[in-house]
């Protein structure tokens, strides 16, 4: 069973916390990683993207030049592809790119990403992440004090508004809760921030 030290928001051990092996030490999947990724990234895209075709094109209704006797190759419309101003061929039309992923699928490459941080040694435990007030200087100086990268992803059990207040502003750092927890996000960030309480509450979602 892979255990971790717990550290306060000024870096020194508080204890030592015991992870669930079925999460933090679970069977690595990188297919699993990756259809989840392309998942996520896909459900992401707004399909707004729009060209016309030639038939909406405005114009062109009157053919350029007879059909015989000129020497040019035969046109139909200055709309046709072939023609500046024309319409696009297969033109592109807003569509929905979100598609669903297999629910085992989905834990197994959490698990994963979960694993692979803990191995990597870039799991950090807090005991907990209170503030009083929005301070980011004193949010800089937890990240400083935990040893955390450019890029840090902090978890938290619950909404704490000072907490998200204090963090949101600094350049690489994200802050979400369990709930909202996901592979890419986890996958795109030097570092994972938990508390503790956030951690006995994954271990109870995807035990």
């Amino acid at each position: 069973m892979p255990k971790v030290d717990v550290l306060n928001i000024n870096g020194q051990k508080v204890e030592e916390l015991e992870l669930s092996e079925s999460i933090f030490a679970a069977e690595i999947s990188e297919y699993a990683v990756y259809e989840v990724i392309k998942n996520h990234l896909a459900n992401r895209r707004q399909g707004t993207q729009s060209a016309k075709t030639r038939a909406e094109v405005r114009g062109g209704g009157r053919k350029p030049w007879r059909q015989k006797g000129t020497g040019r190759a035969r046109q139909g419309s200055t709309r046709s592809p072939q023609w500046i101003g024309g319409g696009v061929v297969f033109a592109p039309k807003p569509r929905d790119y979100s598609y669903s992923v297999n629910k085992k699928v989905r834990r197994l490459a959490l698990k994963s990403v979960l694993t692979t941080k803990v191995n990597e040694g870039n799991l950090i435990v807090l005991d907990a992440l209170e503030m009083n007030a929005p301070k980011t200087k004193d949010f800089i100086a937890m990240l400083s004090a935990v040893n955390a990268g450019k890029k840090a992803l902090v978890v938290t059990s619950e909404n704490s508004p000072n907490v998200v207040k204090s963090g949101r502003n600094i350049p690489g750092v994200d802050i979400t809760f369990v709930n909202t927890l996901n592979v890419y996000d986890i996958m795109r960030h030097d570092s994972l921030i938990i508390t503790k309480e956030a951690v006995r509450k994954t271990e109870e979602v995807y035990a």
